[in-house]
């Protein structure tokens, strides 16, 4: 999100409705052998020129970011999601590459991968070590307005349940480095073994999570405020909630279903927070299975329903996270779109079936690759 939600130039904050923005990583590739390519800082140069400060590097230099402004309406996000994503596959065409959005590199020597030359790296290295060795993953991040961090840490507390589903409708990340992991989303799984990654844990207020902020930083375990790699976090910056738990979507038209989705998450849990609703407190042990088997097995077979431990149809989670944001999506207005695109996903199969389905065809790895550069820009839910 850029300074158009600058706490220092707030704007009105719409409860039903409220500003919604996203941000991408992509990995870089070499079109003839389809490996994972160093290039970053060539290409946000480049992408720079059209995008400014909405391109920018990240911490491997096979990766790139970019990012929406926030937008108020689903087509909007739509139109700005493709040409931010058009402009960066242009820059990657005038470097000699291609882009893909894919959670994991399909082919590549990305062990341990070329890391970004910047300061804060350098000490992050120097703190986190070997966990570097697998960062050349990329992860959609959903941003949305709220009035004040307070607001967003309560909130956090009843997006929680929801985070799994979140993670299966957006899977998409099979292989890694030219095998097939058995997971629907293998990032999710590196990410996790960060120190504080994962699911956010429940806060009773701002003051608890400043609290615990605090502690962390004061042991060494944080480098900085942007180390808080929770799935939910209040943003450090903005007056945002981040949602940051899923793979990178492969076509722009899932991550604007994944960002209404997000929207409409938020808002419903905005209301009950105002309502005095603490939201749920769920066993840790099972926050962390329904992740380990959304991860693996995505839309595919059955998940783990966090607040109960029950063992349930994916398909029948999706449909509970519908109902409970259904009148949440009626005010946005992204009900019908919302809805569609559900079920269109359901009979396509997530970003992970497809990459398997583009391999099974010949069995060639590079063909995987070859589906993700034709769909970054242009891709659809065909079903």
């Amino acid at each position: 999100m850029t300074a158009i939600l600058d706490a220092s130039r707030p704007v009105p904050f719409d409860a039903a409705c409220p500003l919604v923005g996203v941000e991408e990583e992509y990995l870089l590739v070499d079109p003839v052998t389809r490996e994972v390519a160093p290039g970053a800082a060539a290409v946000v140069e480049r992408a720079a020129a059209e995008l400014g400060g909405r391109a920018g590097t990240e911490i491997t230099r096979f990766q790139v970011e970019a990012r929406t402004d926030p937008c108020s309406h689903a087509a909007e996000l739509e139109a700005q999601l493709r040409g931010m994503r058009a402009v960066v596959a242009a820059a990657a065409r005038a470097e000699g590459l291609a882009a893909v959005a894919s959670g994991t590199p399909v082919l590549g020597d990305a062990v341990p991968p070329p890391i970004t030359d910047h300061p804060r790296y350098g000490v992050g290295i120097a703190t986190y070590r070997a966990l570097h060795d697998e960062q050349s993953i990329c992860a959609g991040h959903v941003h949305v307005h709220l009035p004040d961090r307070e607001r967003a840490v309560l909130v956090s507390n009843h997006l929680r349940p929801w985070l799994p589903v979140l993670i299966a409708l957006t899977a998409n990340s099979p292989f890694w480095t030219g095998r097939d992991t058995g997971y629907a989303s293998w990032r999710t799984l590196c990410w996790n073994k960060w120190p504080v990654a994962g699911p956010p844990p429940y806060f009773a207020s701002l003051a608890d999570y400043e609290r615990l902020v605090g502690t962390l930083t004061e042991a060494g375990v944080l480098v900085d405020p942007g180390t808080i790699f929770w799935d939910v976090r209040p943003s450090s910056r903005l007056p945002t909630i981040e949602v940051r738990v899923t793979d990178v979507p492969a076509t722009a038209e899932e991550s604007v279903l994944l960002a209404m989705v997000v929207r409409a998450l938020v808002v419903t849990a905005s209301r009950r927070v105002e309502q005095g609703d603490p939201g749920p407190l769920l066993s840790a042990e099972l926050l962390r299975v329904a992740y380990w088997q959304a991860a693996r097995d995505g839309l595919a077979g059955d998940g783990v329903d966090p607040a109960t431990g029950e063992r349930r149809p994916a398909g029948e989670l999706v449909a509970a996270l519908l109902r409970h944001i259904t009148p949440a999506l009626e005010e946005t207005g992204d009900l019908t779109t919302v809805s569609r695109r559900l079920d269109r996903l359901r009979r396509t199969g997530t970003g992970a079936d497809r990459q398997r389905a583009a391999h099974a065809r010949r069995g060639r790895p590079a063909d995987v690759v070859d589906h993700l550069v034709a769909h970054l820009v242009d891709g659809v839910l065909e079903a």
